[in-house]
């Protein structure tokens, strides 16, 4: 069986089987029996393909790797828990916003914090006239689960709708930029995401508690790993049903 995810990953690079063939140093034969009939490169071979189309491995080639290595890969791929984003340094933060030059992903509902750091903004537009990509996700004022999570959080109700209008004063004038797309979803919340190049804060969300005292896991991407790519294709499922500013959910 042909293995469509990589054809697909170079053709989205702009590679071709020499080019392949001699970067990793094999046949072309070699780099088309992986494509054509879905072989599977040496592990040398699977890491310097996913590191040149910015892909995981295990995306590549989900059966490559035994369930146990993709468990010591997992547990790789974090940097550290905290018991509460509260606790996070603002360091951390500022270092990762300052070190992404490709790609800046935020998954909130409202992400007030963050929206209320005047570095986020300045950076943000500084960056983006560098090359930086960058996807906001926040929450629809008026949605359900605005207000399901006021409830659930022992807020007053309304708390977080007006959360997330407070952010979006803030960030929604972002959206003119060139590299910046905003658009807002209605889903029901389980992490939040934030995603700077390789790393990532994952904020999870308990049942009565605000995300600030929530668990939180900063995370490494490394090429066999799962983990990290686990968070990206939820946030790449919520994205797919958001809308822009006006327009209708679900119809991205």
């Amino acid at each position: 069986m042909a293995n469509e995810r990589l054809r697909d990953a170079l053709l989205r690079n702009g590679l071709d089987i020499p080019q392949v063939a001699e970067t990793v140093g094999v046949e072309p034969k070699t780099v088309e029996r992986w494509i054509t009939q879905g072989r599977t490169p040496y592990p040398r071979h699977r890491h310097a393909l996913a590191a040149m189309v910015r892909e995981t491995e295990n995306y590549l080639w989900p059966d490559a790797l035994a369930p146990d290595r993709k468990v010591e890969v997992a547990e790789s791929e974090v940097l550290k828990v905290y018991p509460h984003r509260s606790v996070i340094p603002s360091e951390l933060w500022r270092r990762l916003l300052a070190s992404a030059t490709e790609r800046l992903d935020i998954l909130v509902l409202a992400g007030l914090f963050l929206a209320e750091e005047p570095e986020f903004a300045r950076t943000v537009r500084m960056k983006t006239r560098e090359g930086l990509k960058v996807r906001l996700l926040f929450g629809r004022p008026e949605a359900p689960e605005a207000d399901k999570r006021s409830a659930e959080e022992r807020l007053a109700a309304g708390t977080v709708s007006s959360r997330i209008n407070n952010a979006l004063a803030l960030v929604e004038p972002l959206a003119s930029l060139d590299g910046v797309d905003l658009r807002y979803h209605d889903t029901t919340l389980y992490n939040s995401i934030f995603r700077f190049d390789d790393e990532m804060i994952v904020n999870a969300h308990v049942y009565g508690m605000p995300g600030a005292h929530a668990p939180a896991l900063h995370l490494r991407q490394l090429p066999a790993g799962d983990l990290f790519e686990t968070y990206m294709t939820s946030f790449e499922h919520v994205w797919s049903k958001a809308a822009a500013k006006g327009g209708d959910h679900g119809a991205n």
